[in-house]
């Protein structure tokens, strides 16, 4: 062969390549990231408070992109339906697992649909009135509510969250008559105290505390296991209703669609594993009352959504809370 022609060829054997070489350099681009809630609600801060340290890690920007809608249904979807190349995540949690549990015939699956990247924090409940409400303490609401059959409503972000099944647990534990009225996002709770649409309500700790430490707000207890040290006066509801289904702690973490190929996976989690080790953020997340809880590994992920997928399932059995 002449051996200009060789020259030729092999120049453009490289010159194609390179775009393929190119794509593996992951993340070579800015990657989104999905919140299934509303805008200052907790878990949406939450997740825009490690943005910044995950882009630092990745040495990419990340965006984050809402879309509130059908309890987390839509964004869950949305991502499922994403490209499964790692530019595409969703802010993940036990709400989701919830959401099938109550609607199995729902088409999205998260323990089949998604690859589990890494969970990244905890967050009990926080049972919450209006700071000018006469309720001082639990025992106070659910005298009332046995006094006033019918007279009292409690409020959440949505048919499935977390503040609704904690609100449906007490409220099925105490055999109580109380409406729960459905909001569009937790944002919306702290309005619906306000104008006394709602007696009570059980944000997660990324809302509620904030909420209480702005003065508007009284705390009467919280779900998780121990006291929170952000309120080291205010009882778990364990403690006052000594039943261990009262216990319940939201996780929250990142999903990939399926079949997104296991090294951009391993990156995403090294990415992940960096950001929460920042002593900063572990600051502002415990602030919060929320509980750092990183995962060993992307595989340890998955099984503990497994686990925790059965844990839920008997909740929503024993509480009766429907997605209809």
């Amino acid at each position: 062969m002449d051996r200009k022609i060789f020259l030729k060829i092999a120049l453009l054997m490289c010159t194609v390549s390179l775009p393929a070489f190119a794509q593996t350099n992951f993340p070579d681009k800015p990657i989104k990231t999905i919140s299934a809630y509303a805008a200052g609600g907790g878990p949406d801060v939450q997740l825009r408070q490690v943005s910044p340290y995950l882009g630092e890690a990745l040495k990419q920007t990340i965006i984050v992109e809402n879309k509130v809608g059908a309890g987390g249904v839509l964004a869950t979807q949305f991502v499922a339906q994403s490209a499964p190349d790692g530019y595409t995540l969703l802010l993940g949690s036990n709400i989701q697992l919830v959401q099938k549990i109550m609607k199995p015939d729902l088409s999205i699956n998260p323990l089949v649909d998604f690859a589990p990247v890494s969970n990244m924090y905890s967050s009990p409940t926080v049972m919450i009135v209006a700071n000018d409400s006469p309720y001082k303490k639990v025992e106070d609401v659910i005298n009332a509510a046995k006094a006033n059959p019918g007279a009292m409503n409690y409020s959440s972000g949505g048919i499935g969250t977390s503040a609704h099944i904690a609100g449906a647990t007490f409220v099925s534990l105490n055999n109580l008559k109380v409406a729960h009225i459905p909001l569009k996002g937790s944002v919306e709770i702290a309005a619906s105290l306000i104008r006394g649409d709602t007696q009570f309500a059980f944000p997660i700790a990324g809302t509620g505390v904030p909420l209480v430490k702005g003065g508007k707000f009284r705390a009467l207890a919280v779900t998780s296991k121990n006291r929170l040290a952000q309120f080291p006066d205010v009882p778990t509801l364990n403690e006052i209703m000594k039943n261990e289904l009262t216990v319940q702690e939201s996780w929250f973490g990142i999903w990939a669609p399926i079949k997104t190929p296991q090294d951009r996976i391993n990156i995403l989690f090294q990415g992940i594993t960096k950001a929460l080790s920042n002593p900063a953020l572990k600051t502002a997340y415990e602030d919060a009352g929320n509980i750092i809880t990183p995962s060993q590994s992307p595989q340890a992920f998955a099984a503990y959504m497994n686990s925790e997928n059965k844990k839920w399932a008997e909740i929503i059995r024993l509480t009766g809370i429907s997605g209809e």
